[in-house]
């Protein structure tokens, strides 16, 4: 199943210019990062949602400036604690 977003222009922006399709995959890509940001999607999905790679899908990433890296805070602090662990400096 898919899904549709609408958007809402003021009259003096055309239908043509709308129909662009560098404006229509542009604005696309700023929906899947912003959902990509919110934790709402994968990596593997967004890439799959843009049809490109996950090489190229880091690149985009980087430059919207989501983060690449998926852990929690929590997660973070408990891989830490694991390091210092296994390195014996607790």
């Amino acid at each position: 199943m898919s899904r549709t977003l609408v958007l809402e222009f003021p009259a003096e922006v055309s239908e043509k210019d709308l129909q662009d399709k560098e404006v229509l995959m542009k604005a696309k890509e700023g929906a899947v990062m912003e959902l990509l940001r919110k934790k709402k999607i994968s990596q593997g999905k967004a890439a799959e949602l843009l049809d490109i790679s996950r090489h190229d899908l880091f690149d985009l990433m980087a430059k919207y400036d989501v983060s690449a890296f998926e852990a929690t805070p929590e997660e973070l602090k408990e891989g830490l604690r694991n390091l210092k662990s296994a390195l014996g400096r607790e």
